[in-house]
């Protein structure tokens, strides 16, 4: 199963969401089954690591995302994973304009996907620290029900 994760830049929540959702995948013993990336629906930062806000708040977690760097959304994305989860609305209604006739991926929230309907990470880029803790435990939160949910569907799939 691949996933990839969509914000506007890549550089604050799908980042920190695929840390989040690899270091959970992790605990889980799934890693090996899941493939997880992130991207960015817009082109501003790519080649960047993290924003160093985010990077900093999830290093207090103990989850080091230094090594990532943003990349945009490509066509191709929509054929190399099953699922491609954005982070908010705005970036959902990106995917859905984008998205080929024939891709068979899924598209959906992220928070929706981890059992919290209509619920979207907020961006924290224009506030403060405060607001990468609030999306960290958000998508702490909304990690572990997706796993949940990946572990109820290979399940079934049995």
């Amino acid at each position: 199963m691949r996933i990839l994760l969509v914000c506007l830049g890549n550089i604050c929540r799908s980042p920190t969401a695929e840390a989040i959702l690899l270091q959970h995948l992790k605990r889980a013993g799934l890693a090996d089954t899941v493939t997880v990336d992130s991207c960015g629906t817009g082109p501003w930062h790519v080649g960047e690591p993290p924003d160093p806000r985010a990077q900093a708040a999830a290093a207090q977690r103990g989850i080091d995302m230094s090594d990532l760097r943003a990349r945009q959304l490509a066509v191709e994305d929509f054929y190399r994973f099953d699922y491609l989860l954005a982070m908010d609305h705005e970036n959902l209604a990106v995917l859905q304009s984008r998205r080929p006739t024939d891709s068979e991926a899924h598209i959906g929230l992220f928070l929706e996907m981890g059992g919290m309907k209509g619920k979207a990470v907020p961006d924290p880029y224009f506030g403060g620290s405060d607001g990468f803790d609030g999306v960290l435990d958000l998508i702490e939160a909304g990690a572990d029900g997706l796993i949940q949910r990946l572990q109820a569907r290979m399940e079934m799939s049995r």
